[in-house]
C-alpha cells in the first residue's frame, strides 16, 4: 500500500475510490501523567506523551489502510492527520485521506 501526502502519485494514473479513515483515543497511565506533570515544572519534552502519539499516529494509519484496502485501494492520497484532546491526558488521533486504485 502506497501512502502518500500529495492529491498524486507520479507515473500513475489514479481511479478515486473514496475517503478512508481511522482514529484511536490514547491515555496514558496514571502513573505516567504524575511524572510527566512534575516534568512541566522544569520544562523539556514529555516522553511518554511524544510515545503515545507516535503509537496513536501508527494506529490511526493501520485502521485508515485497513480500511483502503476493504475498498480495494492500491493507495491512499493526500493523508492528514488531525488530533484533538478529549479530556486530560488522553487524545484523539484520526488518519485521513483518499484510498485511490492505479488504472
Amino acid at each position: 500500500m502506497v501512502i502518500v501526502n500529495t492529491d498524486y502519485i507520479s507515473g500513475k494514473e489514479l481511479e478515486m475510490l473514496g475517503m478512508v479513515k481511522g482514529s484511536t483515543i490514547q491515555s496514558k497511565n496514571l502513573g505516567h501523567d504524575i511524572g510527566q506533570s512534575f516534568k512541566t515544572l522544569v520544562g523539556g519534552e514529555l516522553k511518554a506523551y511524544t510515545e503515545m502519539m507516535n503509537d496513536a499516529r501508527a494506529l490511526a494509519t493501520r485502521r485508515m489502510v485497513e480500511e483502503a484496502e476493504k475498498l480495494g485501494a492500491d493507495a491512499v492520497v493526500n493523508v492528514r492527520f488531525a488530533s484533538a484532546s478529549v479530556m486530560a491526558g488522553a487524545a484523539e488521533v484520526m488518519a485521513y485521506g483518499t484510498a485511490v486504485k492505479f488504472k
